[in-house]
């Protein structure tokens, strides 16, 4: 029913409520959302806060947290036969209660009088910022208020509560995203080895997702599977594989307790790379690792984005394709044009860990301002680091024409591109490489079993 104890659930609802002292705590929990008629719905997935905070993996629940009189309570109903009959038995709200350590349980008719009683009392709803419709409508409903108001009324301080709540990871979290980055994995390892020239992207897919339900799980997010690594987030799978392309593989498991694997790698469709692929598969080998080997608590992780910057700046100028000075080529963001993306983003429950939350409030501190460079702009993860938080690092190197002749035909940064060279990675594609690493309190520790990422380890688990 759910991953931890439920102390785990008492602890971290006693912490939160201590931090704001006052108050009614409400969390919705996720319904059935339909796809194309209300019987047919997607796969269900519970709400990340009210699962962190109640541990139950089912639709139709609420949980609400009374901080002045310490009181927690699961909202929700026993199931009828007719929902037996199609869903199948259930435990029931006590048993659910007992799950979450929750003190009591309340009907869900019965919450609207509950709510509109604090009211009465002049109490503070805290509530987070809803991403769904039907979440928004709910809390329209029990607050007496509109769609609109709701969207602006939510609870700053909840907000920052929980994210310095949940940015910090337990060590039975990092035990389950272990598991989740182990499961990614094995998805990975048999992409590699049925990947050959060819074949359809969509039958290396099929295996992605297989391999993700024998452990019995899920993806954390669509497959970003494609020749065309340039385009980043490509959830096209039709191409017809071909020797001499490369196929970068973005997948990550999302195992049974909900924790989070994302990971990325980037591999030749013939089993080897060409000499031309080496050279920008080892720069971008070399980002990833002197970043993850620089990774402790205090450093900015804005810090690293530019880290790997400066080795992506300073081998492309070995290669031919830049010239000039590389620190006022990392100032103006030249860069940008190779590597469009952030260098990485919290991870947990979520791929993109709390990013319900607001990104800027998880990835930001009030001392920061958000940078307008393309790549930079796009970084997730800028703040300093602190033990205990869970991130990816996944640098990249894109050659993407339709960027290429923009940023050419506008003039911009001719003094240090060679534009002309850049013509000869039009069909090159793009590499990636991403793992997920824990924070500790002086150095880091990369979560989960190696995964092939040398060439050589690559090359020869395609043999």
């Amino acid at each position: 029913m759910n991953a931890f104890s439920a102390k785990t659930y008492q602890d971290r609802r006693k912490d939160l409520k201590k931090k704001l002292q006052s108050g009614l705590i409400l969390l919705i929990g996720n319904s059935e959302a339909s796809m194309n008629y209300p019987d047919n719905h997607y796969r269900f997935r519970q709400d990340s806060n009210f699962y962190y905070y109640f541990g139950i993996n089912e639709p139709d629940l609420m949980g609400v947290m009374d901080i002045d009189a310490d009181n927690d309570i699961l909202i929700g109903d026993d199931q009828t036969v007719e929902h037996i009959i199609w869903t199948g038995p259930s435990p029931d709200m006590a048993q659910k209660m007992g799950f979450s350590g929750a003190n009591s349980h309340l009907a869900t008719k019965n919450i609207k009088a509950l709510v509109d009683n604090a009211l009465a009392k002049g109490q503070k709803i805290h509530y987070l910022p809803p991403y769904r419709a039907d979440a928004l409508l709910k809390l329209a409903d029990l607050l007496n208020t509109t769609p609109d108001k709701i969207k602006q009324g939510h609870s700053m301080e909840l907000i920052k509560a929980v994210i310095n709540q949940r940015s910090i990871k337990s060590t039975e979290e990092i035990e389950e995203m272990s598991k989740a980055v182990d499961i990614s994995k094995a998805m990975h390892e048999v992409a590699m080895k049925s990947i050959k020239p060819g074949k359809y992207e969509y039958e290396i897919v099929a295996e992605i997702y297989k391999t993700a339900k024998i452990y019995n799980s899920y993806l954390a997010y669509p497959a970003i599977f494609s020749v065309n690594g340039q385009t980043l987030h490509n959830h096209y799978h039709g191409n017809q594989m071909q020797s001499g392309r490369l196929l970068l593989n973005d997948s990550g498991a999302e195992g049974p307790t909900i924790y989070s694997g994302d990971i990325t790698r980037t591999i030749p469709v013939s089993g080897k790379f060409t000499s031309k692929q080496k050279e920008i598969y080892n720069t971008v080998l070399e980002m990833e690792n002197t970043v993850i080997e620089s990774l402790k608590p205090g450093i900015t992780y804005k810090s690293m984005h530019l880290l790997a910057n400066r080795i992506l700046l300073t081998n492309l100028k070995q290669l031919g394709l830049l010239r000039g000075d590389i620190e006022t080529m990392l100032e103006l963001g030249v860069g940008g044009l190779f590597m469009p993306h952030g260098l990485g983003h919290m991870i947990g429950l979520d791929v993109h860990d709390m990013e319900d939350l607001g990104e800027d409030l998880v990835g930001y501190d009030e001392s920061m301002e958000r940078s307008t460079q393309l790549g930079l702009k796009s970084l997730r993860l800028a703040k300093q680091l602190q033990a205990g938080f869970t991130l990816t690092v996944e640098p990249g190197i894109y050659f993407i024409p339709d960027l290429i002749e923009k940023w050419k035909s506008e003039g911009k940064f001719t003094e240090f591109i060679e534009f002309e060279k850049l013509k000869e990675y039009y069909d090159f594609g793009g590499i990636r490489i991403e793992d997920n690493v824990l924070i500790t309190n002086n150095s880091y520790k990369v979560l989960g079993e190696p995964i092939p990422k040398t060439i050589a380890e690559i090359e020869a688990i395609m043999a």
